[in-house]
């Protein structure tokens, strides 16, 4: 579903007034946050979807970092999970249990228990979780809230839709594959660490289906602000930029570019590679915050230093009536 759709969608919920809601659906944020005592708020979200990878254990690995990353990027900590699982009876029981398998393994490494699940029959596989985690009422980290002065550090590289559309063409180098798979697989935890511990978090976000430019978007909303982005310093997929020359670009960015693409300015020299890439919805994609610059050297050092492939990619400025959103450059 685009982010279109979804919003006409949502907006046939109920409006929740209850001072106990920290952080509800209108937003547009990673989880929701409810409110428990003066040290405690729970944190809740759920994911799942459809395979990425042929191999039934990854795709079982790379759910549950999906899964699990909300959490992370509102600051909290997981504590618990469920399985939802869908399985068609093509499937044999072995390969069901390897996608179980790789979601409780991805628990196992985030230290999170898994309490159990519900599974139905379904002509297509699809699985996720439900996470709740467990956070300060003071150090909740949403999607907005980025200040004038601040850059804006992304922890994993950008290209998983692009690239899987390439797999699937059967166009994809082994390496290129493998960086993919571990790059999706890999837990936000480290780099929400990290920030925990070395950074001014004023707001954070993961990228997920509403690709790079479509979080910054909904990092901005109604603030004064405006983003400027460097296109060549956002990390990409080895391979990816190549790809995207290619045209092998999935429904979901051209999705996203008709949506959020009135919130956009590309400079000139900004080529239709690198815009597909921003749009490029993302499987399990990484950490954005927006945090002081004086804070961005150390902060991208460490991560690096923990394997996590940081960089800075923007910064924030004054909005003017003239300008847009967000603001893309070489």
């Amino acid at each position: 579903m685009g982010p279109g759709a979804l919003d006409e969608v949502l907006n046939c919920l109920p409006r929740i007034y209850d001072p106990r809601v920290l952080v509800g659906p209108e937003t547009n944020d990673d989880a929701g946050v409810f409110l428990l005592n003066n040290e405690r708020a729970l944190v809740q979200t759920v994911d799942f979807f459809s395979p990425i990878v042929d191999d039934p254990y990854l795709f079982g690995q790379i759910a549950a970092a999906n899964s699990l990353s909300d959490v992370y990027a509102m600051g909290a900590q997981p504590l618990t999970a469920l399985n939802i699982a869908c399985f068609p009876t093509c499937l044999t029981p072995q390969e069901m249990g390897k996608i179980l398998q790789g979601g409780a393994d991805k628990l196992l490494e985030a230290n999170v228990i898994l309490l159990g699940g519900h599974t139905v029959e379904n002509p297509e596989p699809k699985f996720g979780m439900a996470v709740t985690g467990i956070v300060h009422p003071e150090k909740i980290w949403t999607n907005t809230g980025a200040q004038i002065g601040d850059v804006l550090v992304l922890t994993k590289p950008l290209g998983t839709g692009i690239m899987a559309t390439a797999g699937k063409a059967v166009m994809l180098e082994r390496e290129q594959e493998e960086a993919m798979v571990q790059s999706m697989a890999m837990l936000n935890r480290a780099a929400a660490d990290v920030l925990r511990q070395q950074a001014t978090v004023h707001a954070c976000t993961d990228i997920t289906g509403f690709g790079f430019l479509g979080h910054l978007v909904e990092m901005v909303q109604d603030d004064p602000i405006c983003l400027h982005i460097q296109a060549a310093e956002v990390p990409a997929l080895p391979g990816a930029l190549s790809v995207a020359q290619m045209g092998l670009v999935p429904a979901g960015a051209y999705r996203n570019r008709e949506f959020y693409g009135n919130s956009i300015t590309f400079a000139a020299d900004v080529n239709l590679a690198y815009q597909d890439l921003l749009f490029d919805p993302q499987t399990s994609g990484g950490l954005l915050a927006a945090i002081p610059a004086n804070e961005a050297e150390a902060v991208v050092a460490a991560m690096r230093e923990a394997g996590i492939q940081a960089a800075v990619v923007g910064s924030v400025h004054p909005r003017s009536e003239a300008d847009t959103r967000i603001v893309v450059s070489m």
